[in-house]
């Protein structure tokens, strides 16, 4: 069925005792795109992916990937499927290239994995035991072992968390390569500008909810002008409410935070001059003053009122 989506999810509940993780989430990823899944932890994102993988079943609600159902079609989608774990699914004790070269082995037709190891800078690393490697060098060959098999969906977790730039950037590379040879990406990631600079499409979960779906110019455009503060020290106490007062009812001002706030409103060169004469007032130091249409961690924040934490463990 090569005009389904990829991935389709209807009302999928999740639930770990008496809380629920995933609640009558709708969920739509259409073939041949990067789409990212956001939220802060414990939004049921990882849930809901683990779900569609086929390591979880749904309690309440149905999943399909490539038109299969992943527990009881499971024998059929798991040639057409790479996953990217957290925790990788690499024996400790392993060398890097030697594990890489076995989940090649497994799959009837995969990449040269020599090449793979040189685009995500693991030649180095190759003799190196797993437990040995850095974080970074750890996701690097996650991320090799979910796309060695040549999937037509690749679920990643999480791809560049602990990657030093140049990592990054060559992930970022190597996904949207994967995207242009009609590979469906599906990831989870904390950072932001990676979610707006790799998605064709984002969904934004919230309390096991859908809050927000759409491209990344879709969600960021529309809304007002934004003014972000940042300053050198944290903020004294109450200066929310007090630069508050300064601009007045028509501009919102949201801490993001000890040493940023987010200024929304109909932001002017007025605004820029009266947040400018505040700091002086409160003996605060800006270290830089943008001017500009709210990006994607603006809505973010606005759609679920928290960051995204940048810790390893429950991303649910």
């Amino acid at each position: 069925m090569p005009n389904s989506p990829a991935v389709e999810v209807a009302g999928l509940v999740m639930r770990y005792g008496d809380k629920t993780a995933v609640d009558a989430l709708d969920l739509r990823v259409e073939r041949n795109t990067i789409t990212a899944v956001l939220g802060p932890n414990g939004a049921g994102k990882t849930t809901t992916l683990e779900t569609c993988e086929g390591y979880r079943r749904p309690h309440e609600g149905t999943v399909r990937v490539l038109g299969l159902d992943p527990i009881n079609d499971r024998k059929a989608l798991i040639p057409s499927i790479g996953v990217m774990l957290q925790g990788q699914g690499a024996w400790s004790g392993v060398k890097a290239m030697e594990m890489l070269k076995h989940i090649a082995r497994l799959h009837a037709n995969p990449l040269d994995t020599d090449m793979l190891a040189d685009r995500l800078g693991l030649g180095d690393c190759g003799s190196t035991p797993y437990r040995r490697l850095s974080g970074g060098q750890q996701q690097r060959l996650g991320l090799a072992m979910a796309v060695v098999g040549r999937p037509e969906v690749v679920f990643v977790d999480e791809p560049t968390a602990g990657m030093d730039p140049q990592a990054r950037r060559a992930t970022w590379e190597l996904l949207s390569e994967l995207r242009e040879d009609g590979v469906t990406v599906v990831l989870t990631t904390h950072y932001m500008d990676e979610a707006e600079k790799l998605a064709d499409h984002i969904h934004i979960v919230d309390h096991g909810r859908m809050v927000a779906s759409g491209t990344p110019i879709e969600l960021t455009r529309g809304g007002t002008a934004t003014i972000r503060l940042v300053v050198t020290k944290p903020f004294p106490e109450g200066a929310p409410a007090s630069l508050q007062a300064a601009l007045g009812p028509d501009i919102e001002v949201k801490p993001i935070s000890d040493t940023s706030l987010l200024i929304t409103g109909p932001a002017d060169h007025t605004t820029l001059a009266t947040v400018a004469a505040w700091c002086e007032q409160q003996g605060v130091l800006p270290e830089s003053l943008n001017l500009g249409q709210r990006n994607l961690e603006d809505v973010f924040l606005e759609l679920t009122g928290r960051g995204l934490a940048h810790t390893a463990g429950d991303t649910r």
